[in-house]
């Protein structure tokens, strides 16, 4: 079996070591991110698993305090001593288990590693400590990869970093954000290793190759996760006898319970999608819809969006009106929800012939509650959102994920997405996944794949989906 490549993550105090792990290897559970100075005291080990083995093994070390002084004590022994034997004369010494505690752990962890990631804080001006602390580690003889952190911050010097690494003959170097990764970022860090470590080359061309297929996979079981949601509320339904629909009281506690039900399968959706992505619970506002005044919990039952979602597919006065009901029930996004009780109103649906007369029956009978087709586009713009969020999001970042706005789509977008909705109303067994017999289950799932696709070929085609989903906090 290959060995796995052991490599040091070394830096200063605070540059951002635990969290670029917690990026490498998507767990936000490793370590401490903490603003305090010194938070990782000790020599933490984290494995990066290929099927179950480790191919790459993390060190994760404490940081450089003081090493001015700690460059000074070396230069000062005795000048017989190799450049390397200095290193180790020093850890043997009793300063190593003194005043120098913190910086023997980074060096021992040095001496027995592949090569080392030296992550640096570009937001910090390159002072002479910084230079001190490059010199005592080339002084390990180990290959040193600079990882420039918070480039993409305003208050970055990395120009001014750069010019540093080049008087200690440090050439190559990985552009990254760890709360954000950019776009290759991962890919250019460990083809850079490869040219520092030939014979580990084809081990971490591999690696790279194993992590673009599981990113991918990531990528269609959420947009799979979007689809099931979308497929599960359409064919949701409640039915209302009809003398709750004749009581105001009943009817609008019903359908208050209807939205409630819209809402846990959506924060269900939610928390699927963060499990997915390897994120806690808390990393994104997973709440109930629509008790707290968030702007998604607004938008999925607020009347003025859904009348505009209903403008953008084209939907004509008729089919508004049976999909909103006037504003008793665009409040609650809901298809026939709530008793027709005006003159207009029922002349309205008289007039649209024996498709009208069919409706006003089912008011003064049994009535059947459904989510209407804006509230749906909406719910799949949300998730789809997230998404798009998730995948840009680093686990090592600690602030809470704000809600982006929701992808808007158009009619001729969204034509594809109805036809799908239009089908799940057929099925009223697709609301719950767990009763459907096989053949329904492949019915559901061929469905589930053709809106997998259909999200998989709306957002290839349309990066401006991407530029609308910023991050927000």
């Amino acid at each position: 079996m290959t060995k796995a490549i052991e490599l040091a993550v070394v830096g200063h105090t605070n540059a951002g070591k635990t969290s670029l792990l917690r990026t490498l290897t998507r767990r936000n559970d490793f370590g401490e991110v903490s603003d305090r100075p010194g938070t990782t005291r000790d020599v933490n080990a984290i494995p990066l698993n290929v099927d179950g083995v480790a191919v790459v093994r993390f060190l994760d070390t404490p940081g450089l305090e003081d090493a001015p002084a700690l460059l000074e004590h070396l230069q000062a022994m005795d000048a017989c001593y190799p450049v390397a034997q200095k290193i180790d004369a020093f850890l043997a010494g009793p300063r190593a288990l003194g005043d120098f505690e913190q910086e023997a752990k980074v060096l021992r962890c040095m001496k027995n590693v592949d090569a080392a990631l030296l992550v640096i804080d570009t937001r910090e001006t390159p002072l002479p400590k910084f230079s001190d602390e490059i010199e005592i580690l080339k002084w390990c003889a180990k290959p040193i990869l600079p990882v420039l952190n918070y480039v993409g911050n305003s208050d970055s010097q990395e120009p001014a970093w750069l010019a540093m690494f080049a008087t200690h003959g440090l050439h190559a170097r990985v552009r990254f954000q760890t709360v954000a990764p950019m776009h290759d970022a991962e890919k250019n860090l460990y083809s850079d290793l490869g040219g520092l470590l030939p014979e580990r080359r084809g081990q971490l061309q591999d690696l790279t190759a194993y992590l673009a297929r599981e990113r991918q996979e990531r990528h269609t079981s959420g947009l799979r996760l979007v689809g099931d949601l979308i497929l599960s509320l359409a064919s949701y339904r409640e039915t209302l006898d009809a003398e709750v629909v004749s009581e105001e009281a009943a009817r609008a506690k019903r359908i208050r319970l209807f939205q409630a039900e819209v809402a846990e399968r959506s924060r269900q959706g939610f928390a699927s999608m963060l499990e997915l992505h390897g994120f806690a619970l808390d990393s994104a506002e997973t709440a109930m819809l629509p008790e707290l005044a968030e702007r998604w919990n607004s938008d999925l039952f607020n009347p003025e969006m859904l009348k505009q979602a209903g403008k953008r597919l084209g939907i004509g006065s008729m089919v508004g009106m049976a999909f909103g009901l006037a504003a008793d029930v665009a409040v609650a996004g809901v298809s026939l929800g709530a008793g027709v009780t005006t003159g207009a109103a029922i002349g309205g649906f008289l007039s649209q012939g024996r498709v009208g007369k069919k409706l006003l029956n089912k008011l003064r009978g049994k009535l059947e509650l459904s989510l209407n087709d804006s509230a749906l586009l909406l719910l799949a713009g949300q998730h789809l959102s997230m998404l798009m969020a998730l995948e840009k999001r680093g686990h090592a970042d600690q602030f809470l994920l704000r809600a982006p706005s929701p992808i808007i789509f158009s009619e001729k977008e969204a034509r594809p997405l109805l036809a799908a909705v239009k089908s799940a109303r057929a099925h009223p067994e697709w609301a719950s996944a767990v009763e459907l017999t096989a053949g329904q289950r492949k019915q559901r799932d061929d469905q589930s794949d053709s809106l997998c696709q259909f999200f998989l070929q709306n957002l290839a085609a349309n990066p401006v989906h991407a530029a609308r989903n910023d991050r927000s906090r």
